[in-house]
């Protein structure tokens, strides 16, 4: 019998940040989750480092089922993602980052919301906690949800674009505190996009043609993940959540050339419908 969520996490040379966020798995009050790790670091095997180890023991001894990846030649982000939803067989699946720490109510009031707007994703974002002097008024607007989460067509260069902002440094953490904002009074917000933290519904991203659009892009790219939710937010709607109770650990990026920026190099159109519709079934 399936999980309710894949918890999905792509990973890259970083097997104590791994641990970290496979640590923050452990504590979490939802508990009906499988967890699946694809590793592309090529000199070593990070799954085996005794950080990573550990973690996962702890996870199987709570019962989440575990599934490890060794997934080589890298082709890319989009390819990775790709990889990881293939693996899928749960309702939903939640893409995480391997450098986060997540609050134990996280993953419970993500899947709360998805199912209640019966949208295509929801977001928690990333906050940088070393931002928490950092006050930016100037980028802390946010437009709330106050009835159903619809579709949107959102693209660069447009005002809905100008989002993103709220998503930098520690700008969702002081709206939460000016808001006083709690798990229990949590709200549903806009947004442009949503990294680090996200819940699909696993047909409708599949439906809405996944990261398939890997073998458009070189190997070295950013914004997959942007584009995937464009597109599905175009069809089915998404949300970002605060509080967000997910924290970055600020750690150096592993793609350091942004240059080929999925959003702004390929269509955010969706692929023809007869494109999706076969790949929904895949």
């Amino acid at each position: 019998m399936s999980a309710t969520v894949d918890v999905l996490i792509p990973t890259y040379r970083r097997p104590a940040a791994l641990a970290v966020t496979l640590t923050s798995l452990c504590a979490q009050t939802f508990r009906d989750f499988r967890v699946v790790i694809s590793d592309q670091t090529e000199e070593n095997d990070s799954l085996a480092s005794g950080e990573v180890q550990a973690a996962l023991r702890v996870l199987q001894a709570h019962g989440h089922p575990i599934d490890l990846y060794k997934h080589l030649p890298r082709r890319g982000l989009a390819e990775q993602r790709q990889f990881l939803l293939d693996q899928v067989i749960a309702p939903y699946a939640l893409f995480l980052d391997d450098d986060l720490i997540l609050e134990p109510t996280v993953i419970e009031q993500m899947l709360r919301a998805i199912r209640e707007e019966k949208c295509g994703f929801v977001g928690c974002a990333v906050i940088g906690l070393s931002f928490a002097n950092d006050v930016r008024p100037h980028q802390q607007a946010i437009e709330f949800w106050d009835g159903p989460v619809e579709p949107e067509t959102v693209c660069p260069n447009t005002p809905e674009w100008e989002r993103h902002y709220l998503h930098s440094a520690a700008n969702l953490y002081h709206v939460q505190q000016r808001l006083r904002l709690t798990p229990e009074r949590q709200r549903k917000y806009r947004v442009a996009w949503v990294g680090g933290c996200v819940m699909y519904h696993t047909a409708k991203l599949r439906q809405s043609g996944g990261f398939t659009f890997w073998r458009d892009l070189p190997s070295v790219h950013c914004g997959e993940d942007v584009l995937a939710q464009l597109r599905v937010m175009e069809r089915y709607g998404g949300c970002g959540l605060i509080p967000s109770g997910v924290y970055h650990q600020e750690l150096p990026t592993t793609v350091p050339d942004r240059r080929i920026d999925a959003p702004r190099v390929l269509s955010l159109r969706l692929p023809a419908l007869e494109k999706y519709e076969f790949l929904s079934k895949g």
